[in-house]
């Protein structure tokens, strides 16, 4: 059974953030399935709830050649799998939204949901780390951007701030590029990740590596590809790049799986998406 709260669904920034810091300790709402659970299981005493789907900036899908696409917080993971744009230029992006929980749940869920709750395993965030996207936070100083890169700093924690709130994410524009998002979990279906990967090839051949469930956080291994700047594009590569990977990430034991499973499969999944970068060759 639900406790009781206060519920606001505000028109415009302005007024949800003269919310938050009137309320401190509000929950913000957008696709809700993380913060329902929470609810239901009364796993924490909420006063306050904001649901900010009719916030404009919240709810803008937008593509501008040059500029990039912005997803907003409100935008559903379905939305996202089913954006032309999206499967055409940053494909596993589409690929990771697919990956995650039922269909169902992705008509609720957000990709900014997603990050916002600061799992280790987000499905999510490796393919927009490899594309470097920047989260758009609003605030009582206005609106700043953060590297999505730098906005974790822990489990479950980011660098958002009490009066805050996501607005929205930006993901640069890109030409040629190919990429690929894979993840192993426990059993087929929807289940969460024992481990994910994304691998960028950008037009100008740079190969961009982010992985998730490996680590504190979501992860860009920017070491890695710095190795793998000298190194042909290549089956022989695809098979260094098996045990290399496992040099740069420290993967835990828990419920789940053991931490030599998921450095074993870690380097797999490595494997099989840069030999799947390989065979799309310059597409």
């Amino acid at each position: 059974m639900l406790s009781k709260f206060n519920y606001l669904k505000p028109k415009s920034l302005d007024e949800a953030l003269a919310y938050i810091k009137e309320n401190p300790g509000t929950k913000l709402l957008a696709g809700g399935t993380d913060l329902m659970i929470v609810l239901r299981r009364n796993m924490e005493i909420v006063d306050h709830v904001l649901d900010i789907k009719d916030i404009p900036e919240t709810k803008r899908f937008e593509y501008k050649a040059g500029e990039g696409l912005f997803i907003g917080a409100s935008v559903t993971v379905n939305e996202i799998s089913e954006c032309d744009v999206v499967a055409e230029k940053y494909a596993a992006v589409k690929e990771a939204a697919d990956s995650l929980a039922s269909y169902q749940l992705r008509n609720r869920a957000t990709l900014v949901g997603n990050l916002c709750n600061a799992s280790p395993g987000a499905d999510l965030a490796s393919p927009l780390l490899v594309f470097d996207a920047v989260v758009h936070i609003a605030g009582p100083n206005g609106i700043r951007e953060v590297a999505l890169e730098n906005f974790f700093t822990g489990v479950k924690r980011t660098v958002l701030v009490p009066g805050e709130i996501v607005i929205g994410v930006m993901l640069p524009d890109v030409k040629g590029d190919t990429s690929v998002f894979l993840k192993q979990a426990r059993i087929k279906g929807h289940d969460l990740g024992i481990a994910g990967v994304s691998i960028r090839r950008t037009g100008e051949g740079k190969l961009c590596v982010g992985m998730t469930a490996v680590a504190p956080t979501p992860i860009r291994l920017r070491n890695l590809e710095e190795s793998l700047q000298s190194k042909p594009f290549s089956a022989e590569t695809a098979e260094w790049l098996n045990e290399e990977i496992k040099n740069h990430i420290k993967p835990i034991s828990d419920i789940r799986s053991s931490a030599e499973y998921r450095l074993h499969v870690s380097g797999v999944l490595a494997q099989k998406g840069l030999m799947q970068l390989i065979a799309m060759g310059g597409k």
